[in-house]
């Protein structure tokens, strides 16, 4: 994530902002520019001759991204693709609503970034992007993927719970963006894996193809196998192929996220920013280079501040030939 500065005062400001604390200006981000600006009066400004206003999500979503101005409310590119929502009366579930709105859209930056196809439901109505993001406080709700339809369990947007479930299912990482970048990784295979790359995507992860419900059962009753970390990132990889590539291309993107944002801190390279085109397996092993070292060093500031690894991942030879099979993927690269 890029630095961002208010443009009337030039107080830093982060990517959710949508009012600046020093001047009180109003902002507003656009994705096609990536810039934050400051509205004026009427929640408008003027970028490049287009006149653009606020989300019609401002308040239920807490968005602050702009859209063109039509003469009547619309929604931006990320809140368009929500398809399900809670009702406003339930106040607890809207409140967690507005926190999953927020780390989506910090994903759907990074795969416009990133030259990544976007198609809503609009466009493909049988296999588009479209979330339902629903509370399971009266209803059930599994978070997952089907056909580019994504689903998510609000309940993950709370802290106490998201902390219970991570510690019960024994995952070092467990997060409101890290089940977006997991579920869009579903997703992403069916857009990027064709035939091209159908007998190199096998070799590494398998054949997607397998009874899922039979790798569902033998994942809860057997666990992982001895030995997992050689060949996965995660146990929960080890389940089944389409698992360990959406649990690998959801790491990619933690990768190249976290390598963008200390490249605007001067924490790494400028060069390793998700604009910087990065071809092929040079490329790769440039990002690798960079990024071994950068955790160590977060590692070892979160332990001086008593806390844990922030990033308690190791990747072997096996992990990293997957990642830079997703990295091959990637429209820009």
């Amino acid at each position: 994530m890029r630095d961002f500065l208010c443009r009337k005062c030039g107080q830093r400001l982060s990517f959710e902002n949508s009012l600046c604390l020093h001047c009180d200006s109003p902002l507003g981000f656009f994705l096609p520019t990536r810039t934050i600006y400051v509205l004026d009066d009427k929640g408008q400004v003027e970028v490049d001759g287009q006149l653009l206003e606020r989300c019609e999500n401002l308040k239920v979503a807490q968005c602050n991204w702009l859209v063109p101005w039509t003469g009547t409310p619309s929604l931006c590119d990320s809140c368009r693709l929500t398809r399900t929502r809670p009702p406003e009366t339930d106040i607890e579930a809207m409140a967690e609503y507005g926190s999953a709105e927020t780390a989506k859209r910090r994903v759907i930056l990074e795969l416009d970034e990133l030259g990544l196809p976007i198609k809503g439901r609009d466009e493909d109505p049988n296999t588009g992007l479209a979330f339902d993001l629903l509370s399971s406080s009266e209803q059930s709700v599994i978070t997952g993927h089907d056909n580019g339809l994504i689903t998510l369990d609000l309940a993950e947007g709370d802290d106490v719970h998201r902390e219970q479930m991570r510690v019960e299912l024994d995952e070092p990482y467990r997060t409101l963006l890290g089940h977006f970048r997991h579920e869009i990784g579903h997703y992403y295979q069916l857009v990027l894996i064709d035939d091209k790359v159908r007998a190199a995507f096998e070799e590494l992860f398998g054949n997607p193809d397998d009874d899922y419900q039979a790798a569902l059962d033998r994942h809860y009753s057997e666990g992982a196998p001895q030995n997992w970390k050689q060949n996965y990132v995660s146990s929960y990889a080890t389940m089944h192929p389409a698992e360990d590539f959406a649990e690998t291309f959801a790491h990619y993107l933690h990768i190249r996220d976290t390598l963008d944002t200390a490249a605007a801190f001067a924490m790494a390279p400028a060069g390793s920013t998700l604009d910087t085109v990065l071809p092929g397996d040079v490329g790769f092993e440039q990002i690798v280079e960079w990024w071994l070292p950068l955790t160590w060093a977060l590692n070892q500031i979160n332990r001086s501040m008593g806390h844990t690894d922030l990033y308690p991942f190791v990747l072997p030879e096996r992990v990293l030939e997957k990642i830079k099979f997703v990295h091959g993927l990637m429209p820009s690269h």
